[in-house]
């Protein structure tokens, strides 16, 4: 139930973040130039789960973001972008009797493609503010790659291993204008994974265990979807684009 009521609100929010982008599209296209913004961001990340509960500021570790944006119309901007970062949980912080018990601790290697929109809540691109500045939402797409190491209880070690995860990364940010082109940005965000494979704590069998492996990981929860975090701050370089008047569109003899 609970999974469906959040699917049903994503596609809500996308139907409405649609029906603004159709609205103001007639605005766009009269803009006299558009914008494109190349960023670079460093930050943390971190993870909840099953290893992880809760969110825990404490396990946040490094984390770098490139990324690229350009803007569609006056509120919305088309986003695409690479995470690179790093996640560790461990049981033994978590006073629960489950944790205690398996006494596990996972280390993540990070790396994340997604693309979604931004949402600005205020004219961020008129040149005509004093201030230029804006709160922004963001929702969309991503795929990541996990590349975890599990240690459970008695020194019992699952390597290594790849797994793929598809999630739905939203979040907010709020970025300041340092000049014409350079910005300044701070963002909070969190991806929902569809599946429950990203800790490598489930069910599966294993077969790469140092000595003695079990046939199955004892204590888990193969209904506990996980998620993970990224905080952080950034700069960008935006590009602007003048755009040929229509009237000379296919008629350059009007431009001498």
């Amino acid at each position: 139930m609970i999974k469906k009521h959040f699917v049903y609100t994503l596609l809500i929010c996308c139907l409405q973040i649609g029906s603004v982008f159709f609205t103001h599209r007639v605005y766009a296209q009269s803009q006299s130039y558009r914008t494109s913004e190349l960023g670079l961001g460093v930050g943390g990340t971190s993870y909840k789960g099953e290893i992880s509960p809760n969110y825990r500021f404490q396990n946040n570790r490094p984390a770098l973001t490139i990324f690229y944006k350009r803007d569609v119309s006056k509120p919305l901007v088309l986003r695409a972008g690479l995470l690179l970062g790093l996640m560790r949980a461990h049981d033994e912080d978590i006073n629960r009797p489950l944790n205690q018990v398996r006494q596990a601790d996972m280390i993540t290697n990070l790396a994340e493609l997604a693309a979604g929109i931004d949402y600005n809540f205020l004219d961020y691109y008129d040149q005509r503010r004093h201030i230029r500045w804006t709160p922004y939402f963001f929702i969309g797409a991503s795929l990541a790659n996990y590349n975890n190491k599990v240690v459970l209880q008695n020194n019992v070690i699952k390597p290594f291993e790849n797994s793929f995860v598809v999630a739905i990364p939203m979040g907010l940010g709020l970025k300041y204008a340092l000049s014409r082109h350079w910005n300044l940005g701070i963002e909070a965000a969190a991806r929902k994974t569809l599946f429950k494979n990203g800790d490598r704590v489930d069910y599966r069998k294993t077969k790469n265990y140092a000595s003695n492996p079990p046939d199955v990981l004892p204590y888990t929860n193969p209904y506990d979807k996980d998620w993970y975090f990224y905080n952080g701050i950034s700069i960008s370089y935006t590009f602007y684009k003048l755009i040929c008047p229509d009237p000379y569109k296919g008629n350059k003899d009007l431009l001498h």
